[in-house]
C-alpha cells in the first residue's frame, strides 16, 4: 500500500507549489486581485477535461507496462518538463499588453498553468484508481489513510520550499513583474522529487492482469474486458447514490477551498502586514513566503487529524465534525491580525482537508466495488472537484465585490460553505449500488 501511492508524494509537491504560488505568480505578473479568481478557473477545468478520459482509456489499457501506470509515468514527464518553466514567465521581457489587457509574461504563465495542470491531473488521478484496482474493500480506508499521510507531506514540502530557499539566502526579490528566485528554485527542486518518486512507484508496482483483476474482484473476465464500452454519460445515469449524495458535498468543500487558495496570499498581506497591497514590495512577497507556512501547518494538521479519523465510529460524524473544525479556521481569518495564529487558524482548516481527502473517495471505491468502470467513475468523480472550484473561480470577482473588495471576507465566506458541506453530509447515501 506504500509502494502504491509512494509517487503521490512527489505529484503533491508539485500540486502545493501551485497552490500556494499561483496567485502569488500572476499578482507579481501584475493581474489585479479582481482578476486572480479567472486565473483558477483553468487547473479545475483541465482536471474536469482530463480525469474522465484518463479513467475511460485507462479502464481499457492492459499492456505489459500495466494498466494506469503509462498514464502516470507519462504525466509526470510533462509537469516535469513544465515546472521548469512557468516561474520564469515574468523573465522573458513580455512586458507589453496583449489579449484582453494581459501582457505577454502573464500569457505564457496562463498556457504554463494549463499544461502543468494536465500533467499533475494525468498523474495523480492513476494513484486512486490503482488503490481501487488492487486493495480489498477491507483496507481501502487504510490505504487511502496512508495516501493522504502521503499527500499531506507533500504538501508541507512543498508549502515549505520558497520560505526554505529565503533562509538558505536565494533573494525572495525581484525587479517588479519578475517571480523571485526564491520560487522559482523551489519548481525546479519539485519537479526534481516529482520524477524521482513516479519512478519509484512505477518500478515497485505490478498491476494485476486482466484475468488475476477480475478474479479478484469477483468478477467475470467478459465483465472485465471492456467489450460494452459504455460511454461517460451511461455510466453518469448509472451512477450509485453514494456519487451524487458525496458529490453535494464535495461541492461546498472544494469551493471553500478554491477562495483559501486564491485569496490567502491577499488577507496575510492585508491583516498581518500592515495593510500591504503593493505586489512589488518586500512586504507583500514575506507574505507570500507565509503563504507556504501557514499552508503547511494546515497540512500538519491535517496529517494529525487523520489519526483521529478512524477512531470515529461513525463515517458521516467524522466528516461533519471535521468540515465544521475547517469552517471555524476560515472564519477566524477574517480577525486575525498576527501571522502566528495564522498558524492556529490553519491548523484547525486541516481537519476539513483530512477528511476531504480520505473520506469521499472511501465511501465511493466501496460503493463500486467490483465495477470494471472504477476508473472511469473516479474519473467523472473528479468533476465533483473540479466543477465547483471553476464556478467559485468565475465568480470569485463578483463575491469580492459584494464584500467590498476585502480579502479576508472570502476566506469568511468560504467558512460558510464548509458549514453548508458540513449540513449536506447528511444526505449521503452509504448503501451499494
Amino acid at each position: 500500500m506504500w509502494n502504491l501511492s509512494f509517487g503521490f508524494f512527489g505529484v503533491q509537491i508539485a500540486y502545493a507549489l501551485q497552490s500556494a504560488n499561483i496567485s502569488r505568480i500572476f499578482a507579481t505578473l501584475g493581474a489585479d486581485p479582481h482578476q486572480l479568481s479567472f486565473f483558477w478557473i483553468l487547473p479545475p477545468l483541465m482536471g474536469m477535461l482530463v480525469q474522465p478520459l484518463i479513467g475511460k482509456w485507462s479502464d481499457r489499457t492492459w499492456c505489459r507496462l500495466g494498466r494506469r501506470k503509462p498514464y502516470l509515468l507519462v504525466g509526470a514527464i510533462v509537469a516535469v518538463i513544465v515546472m521548469a518553466f512557468l516561474p520564469n514567465a515574468g523573465s522573458l521581457n513580455f512586458s507589453s499588453r496583449l489579449l484582453l489587457g494581459l501582457n505577454g509574461a502573464m500569457w505564457f504563465g496562463l498556457f504554463s498553468l494549463i499544461f502543468l495542470d494536465t500533467s499533475i491531473n494525468v498523474a495523480m488521478q492513476p494513484f486512486k484508481m490503482m488503490v481501487g484496482d488492487m486493495v480489498g474493500e477491507e483496507q481501502k480506508a487504510q490505504a487511502y489513510s496512508i495516501q493522504s499521510l502521503l499527500c499531506n507531506a507533500g504538501s508541507l514540502v512543498g508549502y515549505l520550499f520558497p520560505i526554505f530557499f529565503t533562509w538558505i539566502g536565494i533573494s525572495n526579490e525581484a525587479p517588479e513583474g519578475v517571480v523571485p528566485q526564491s520560487v522559482v528554485w523551489s519548481f525546479w527542486c519539485g519537479a526534481a522529487i516529482l520524477i524521482a518518486c513516479v519512478l519509484y512507484t512505477f518500478a515497485k508496482v505490478k498491476e494485476m492482469p486482466p484475468a488475476e483483476y477480475a478474479e479478484f474482484h469477483g468478477i467475470t473476465p467478459e465483465e472485465n474486458d471492456g467489450k460494452a464500452k459504455p460511454g461517460l454519460l451511461q455510466l453518469l445515469f448509472k451512477a450509485p447514490a453514494t456519487f451524487w449524495t458525496v458529490g453535494l458535498v464535495q461541492f461546498f468543500c472544494w469551493a471553500a477551498f478554491l477562495y483559501m487558495w486564491t485569496y490567502t496570499n491577499g488577507t496575510l498581506a492585508f491583516n498581518c502586514w500592515g495593510g500591504v497591497t503593493d505586489t512589488s514590495s518586500k512586504a507583500y512577497q514575506d507574505a507570500g513566503n507565509w503563504v507556504g507556512v501557514v499552508f503547511a501547518v494546515q497540512a500538519v494538521g491535517s496529517i494529525l487529524w487523520a489519526t483521529v479519523l478512524p477512531k470515529f465510529k461513525n463515517i458521516k460524524t467524522a466528516y461533519i465534525v471535521s468540515l465544521l473544525i475547517g469552517a471555524a479556521g476560515f472564519a477566524a481569518m477574517m480577525f486575525i491580525q498576527d501571522k502566528y495564529l495564522a498558524c492556529a487558524a490553519y491548523f484547525l482548516i486541516g481537519a476539513a482537508w483530512a477528511a476531504m481527502l480520505a473520506l469521499p473517495f472511501t465511501l465511493l471505491t466501496n460503493a463500486i466495488e467490483g465495477n470494471p468502470y472504477m476508473g472511469s467513475y473516479l474519473g467523472l468523480f473528479n468533476c465533483t472537484i473540479c466543477l465547483p472550484q471553476i464556478v467559485a473561480a468565475a465568480t470569485g470577482g463578483l463575491v469580492l465585490k459584494l464584500v467590498g473588495g476585502s480579502q479576508p471576507a472570502m476566506l469568511l465566506a468560504a467558512g460558510v460553505l464548509l458549514v453548508l458541506g458540513a449540513l449536506a453530509v447528511n444526505l449521503i447515501r452509504t448503501h451499494k449500488s
